[in-house]
């Protein structure tokens, strides 16, 4: 019998297997367990990616229905909350395709100048210290979160997935259909933009 304790969790103490086997013999209060403990964090993983809270509780809605149905092709290699992560990612990700194309700002115009023998326009200069309380580490949060923002759609969403949401290459190619090197590729162009704009900010000698 599942208890209102059993989560998703990979807590010390929660019967995994159990809980798995209780998911897929359609356990009411398992399911409504699932719900309730991993709700918050996959709804965060949403909202990273769409930036819409409507269309992010649209898109954990459909992750769940998604994972009721095919909870039992779920094999068990993963943790359970590793896989309704990757279900929730795929669900953003789909409404994100969805979406009427924009204009986007060129990343041309986000990366750094080079000069002709290769040397950067703008020296790169050290960054300050990391910020020492909470209150400095939230506002350094929401700084590098409002310009990640600032990054076209397409490389936007490589950063979130591979640097946020920490998936591999290849998972991050297989969600959005592209070709690995294209992520790598993607990823490396989106770091370089996010850094300049960053940069400002924290290089040594900024107020």
């Amino acid at each position: 019998m599942t208890t209102p304790e059993t989560g998703a969790s990979a807590a010390p103490d929660i019967d995994e297997p159990a809980f798995l086997d209780a998911l897929k013999r359609g356990d009411d209060r398992a399911f409504e367990t699932l719900v309730r403990d991993r709700s918050t964090a996959l709804l965060a993983v949403t909202r990273r990616i769409l930036r819409n809270d409507d269309e992010a509780n649209d898109a954990l809605q459909e992750a769940f229905l998604s994972a009721f149905k095919a909870i039992d092709r779920f094999d068990g290699k993963s943790k359970l909350s590793t896989w309704l992560h990757r279900i929730a990612i795929n669900a953003a990700l789909m409404k994100l395709r969805k979406r009427p194309r924009s204009r986007e700002r060129s990343i041309e115009d986000l990366l750094p100048e080079y000069l002709e023998d290769g040397h950067p326009v703008e020296p790169s200069t050290g960054w300050n210290q990391l910020p020492s309380t909470e209150a400095e580490s939230r506002e350094t949060g929401e700084l590098v979160r409002s310009t990640i923002d600032e990054l076209p759609e397409t490389y936007r969403t490589v950063l979130m997935l591979r640097d946020i949401e920490g998936l591999d290459t290849a998972e991050t190619a297989d969600m959005l259909g592209v070709k690995p090197g294209a992520v790598k590729v993607r990823l490396h162009r989106a770091r370089q933009a996010l850094r300049a704009l960053l940069d400002p900010h924290f290089r040594e000698g900024a107020a």
